[in-house]
């Protein structure tokens, strides 16, 4: 059987192939050739297991794999089931040459007590061994995740709750591991693709199939799973999942692109996840195991308008309360009274009253008042507080950091081993915030992600490394939360950089949007009311939490969750509009923050200064085991000193008097001197009976032979020298090792020179004829959207100290 989907016409691919089963009996194998990149015809293969017969696993149903890896052809690999193991099922989607993502998905064999959310995990982990490494440190294996998993976890896992049905309580364990890595392509999108892939062969009851691609924008076109190295030159980095029909998540950042270039490529994203969903659909419908339909578990629906007679009218007045604790105290009496009255007349046991329950109090907020910006400060040594509140009973404290190249933050991914960020926001959301006790420690997903999302919409606005060579961090803590904290992170954050004294481009603000999709329910004409600014009771019983940041003119970051089954591209349009006129909103009232940004960084903040030397002279300033350089730290009192391979120097110092000390000590190190200059009151550090060494500049020494340290006649040196002499030298060889061979004699007395010891000094070693300019460089080590060099930038805004132009080019 054949089936040949429609060509994606926005796209810079050729056709996709055709999707060809081989379903031989009894045991059938699958191979389904899905069109998920057009760039390359690279392939995928997805391995599902499946079995009628259970396999003996301690709480636990049968489960069904998916596993995504290369094969040379679209040859079937049948498995005949045996009283051993279950028949597999293979799935090929051509991604890349050897991409292996193996996906499983397990059920338990009870469900678990009714409460108000799809007891569903994912874990997601990246093999080091399928990029030929291995795991650092004693252990030399993978232990926790790390916070790339963490994001990817996520976007396997918001996809797929909306498609689950309410009453289906069975606990699902979705596990997900890369085996295999081709070095060229992302895992993470297909990895979502794989997920749906075994989900929809399952028996989980979900109710539709979805699919996941990346979309970039390379050139002013859209390009469906672009390779990493084509990501580097993208303008827009778009992760979206969803269904044949609607969209179920986006989440990315761009380059301030305006609303309708978003929806273009939403749109191109739409129609290549329809053409994959549809292939899967098909496969499905194969081999695809029956679904527990029967394990719902719905109240009856009586049930629902009794609890509307009990507590309606004491609800509306609960909801009027205006103080958050007051109201949630209100609200959880009021459903203690709900639950004994049902208890009472045998809808509900007393044993199930104890277990989860929906909570009102959680669910249930009151609406906000107009939203306010409140602005204060706080200026300790290199941090820079910034507390924003954006609305009544919800707070951010933005914090900035300033330090120097050791303050990075060091990633270890697949893609990257050397990778490090200078630029990272952290977020912390305390269970005090919303006036609860709970776990504190390591950030947990959500917090995680809710960074990440906030770091993209503030790093496209900082000033390129070359003029701003600063690690900044920035902490965001949630004090107060009645609404999109995330957002907050983001106007928290920018109000923080300018009070630090970066010099950002343009200041941004975030905004997260609802939506109250059938409002026939609530009395409204059935059209999808779209809501600006949610609090915290519109996030959690509305149907959207679209999260959009940026400028007036353009996006640097976004995210889209959904609580039903996708969402259209008209309803998307509107939100995006109606997210433009809050951020407008949003920033004039930034603006007129008291104090204004400041215009120079704090006194207490580091002095950074880079300089150019040449990568020979690299191990002069670092030393045999890194002495010399450790010696110019103590020696000047610097904080620290970064000497790289390609002869960048990085030198981050307290005060301009230790950095100006450091600076020309590792000039006079680097320094190439020329035949004919003249050094005076050099310092003699070694005599041989052959002649003596001369340090013409620290750490550089040369020799004197015996014959140019006197005009006479010298048995040996010592005659005439001894260690800790000064005399003046002149260069009058460099051999072809790079020594130097000094001459005294060169510039003793004749009838046209005065007495060289009249030009002696007595400060230390000079030399004359030298000019050196220094050259600022940039230092990269990361893949960073702030290299941008060809951008506008408020560089000029730094101090001159934090900011010199002038540094050494040697000769």
């Amino acid at each position: 059987m054949l089936a040949s989907p429609a060509p994606l016409h926005h796209l810079l691919l050729p056709a996709p192939p055709h999707l060809a089963f081989a379903l031989p009996n009894p045991a059938p194998p699958l191979h389904a050739w899905l069109p998920i990149s057009r760039l390359a015809p690279p392939r995928v293969a997805a391995f599902a297991h499946a079995s009628s017969r259970r396999p003996r696993r301690r709480d636990g149903r049968a489960r069904v794999v998916a596993a995504v890896g290369e094969e040379a052809a679209p040859a079937a690999a049948a498995e005949e089931a045996s009283s051993s193991g279950p028949t597999k099922f293979s799935v090929k989607i051509p991604v890349g040459d050897r991409h292996i993502v193996y996906c499983s998905v397990c059920m338990a064999d009870t469900p678990s007590d009714p409460s108000d959310f799809f007891p569903m995990s994912v874990h997601y982990q990246e093999r080091l061994s399928a990029a030929g490494r291995t795991s650092g440190g004693f252990f030399k294996r993978e232990g926790r995740a790390k916070d790339h998993e963490v994001l990817v976890c996520r976007l396997i896992d918001r996809p797929l709750r909306p498609t689950m049905p309410k009453g289906f309580y069975y606990e699902t364990q979705i596990l997900s591991w890369v085996f295999s890595y081709d070095g060229i392509h992302s895992p993470d999108c297909v990895a979502v693709t794989a997920a749906g892939i075994a989900m929809a062969l399952s028996e989980v009851p979900n109710k539709q199939t979805i699919a996941g691609v990346r979309i970039g924008m390379i050139n002013d076109q859209f390009v469906v799973n672009p390779t990493t190295e084509q990501m580097e030159d993208s303008e827009l980095d778009l992760m979206m999942a969803g269904t044949d029909s609607a969209i179920l998540m986006i989440e990315g950042f761009c380059d301030f692109l305006t609303e309708e270039k978003l929806l273009q490529a939403v749109e191109t994203g739409q129609e290549a996840i329809r053409e994959i969903c549809k292939a899967i659909d098909v496969l499905v419908q194969t081999c695809g195991k029956k679904k527990m339909v029967e394990a719902i578990n719905l109240p009856p629906p009586e049930l629902y308008r009794h609890v509307e007679d009990i507590s309606g009218d004491e609800l509306v007045k609960a909801l009027q309360i205006k103080q958050k604790i007051p109201r949630r105290k209100t609200l959880s009496a009021l459903e203690e009274k709900v639950i004994t009255i049902l208890s009472e007349q045998g809808y509900v046991s007393k044993d199930d009253s104890s277990g989860p329950i929906e909570n009102l109090a959680d669910i249930v907020e009151e609406e906000d008042e107009d939203e306010i910006i409140e602005d204060g400060e706080v200026d300790e040594g290199d941090v820079h507080i910034k507390p924003v509140s954006r609305k009544p009973y919800h707070q951010a404290l933005a914090v900035v950091t300033l330090g120097d190249y050791q303050m990075a933050q060091r990633i270890d991914t697949l893609v990257d081993t050397e990778e490090s960020k200078s630029f990272y926001l952290q977020y912390t959301f305390p269970p005090s915030s919303v006036g609860e006790v709970g776990r504190t420690g390591a950030p947990n997903r959500r917090e995680i992600g809710h960074g990440m999302l906030a770091e993209r919409a503030l790093e496209p606005i900082l000033p390129p490394e070359k003029d701003f060579p600063y690690t900044i961090r920035v902490e965001s803590t949630i004090t107060e939360s009645n609404g999109s904290s995330s957002m907050a992170s983001v106007c928290g954050g920018c109000l923080a950089l300018q009070d630090a004294g970066v010099p950002i481009k343009f200041p941004v603000a975030g905004i997260a949007m609802g939506l109250v999709l059938d409002t026939q329910e609530f009395g409204g004409d059935g059209t999808p009311l779209i809501l600006s600014d949610i609090t915290g009771s519109e996030d959690a019983s509305g149907d959207m939490d679209f999260k959009v940041a940026g400028n007036e003119h353009g996006i640097s970051a976004f995210q889209m969750d959904i609580k039903v089954v996708g969402i259209t591209l008209p309803v998307m349009e509107q939100a995006l509009r109606q997210a433009r006129d809050g951020r407008k909103h949003i920033l004039n009232e930034m603006s007129k923050c008291s104090p204004p940004p400041a215009k120079a960084l704090s006194p207490y903040a580091p002095v950074i200064h880079v300089m150019k030397v040449k990568p020979n002279k690299v191990n002069l300033i670092i030393g045999s085991g890194g002495r010399t350089i450790k010696s110019i730290i103590e020696e000047t009192g610097v904080y620290g000193i970064d000497a790289r391979d390609d002869g960048t120097v990085k030198i981050t110092a307290r005060d301009i008097e230790s950095l100006e000390k450091s600076k020309t000590i590792i000039t006079n190190l680097t320094m190439v001197p020329k035949v004919g200059e003249i050094f005076r009151n050099c310092e003699i550090k070694t005599v041989a009976p052959y002649g003596a060494f001369v340090e013409i500049a620290p750490g550089r020494e040369g020799l004197c032979h015996i014959s140019e340290l006197s005009s006479s006649w010298l048995a040996k040196a010592e005659d005439a020298y001894k260690v800790g002499d000064r005399i003046d030298v002149k260069l009058i060889e460099i051999n072809d090792k790079g020594q130097l061979r000094l001459s005294c004699k060169a510039l003793l007395p004749d009838a046209n020179q005065e007495p060289s010891s009249n030009r002696q000094q007595t400060s230390g070693p000079t030399k004359e004829k030298i000019v050196y300019k220094d050259d600022i460089v940039k230092v990269t080590t990361r893949r960073s959207r702030r290299k941008k060099e060809g951008e506008p930038s408020a560089a000029e805004n730094a101090t001159s100290k934090t900011l010199e132009n002038s540094t050494a080019e040697n000769a």
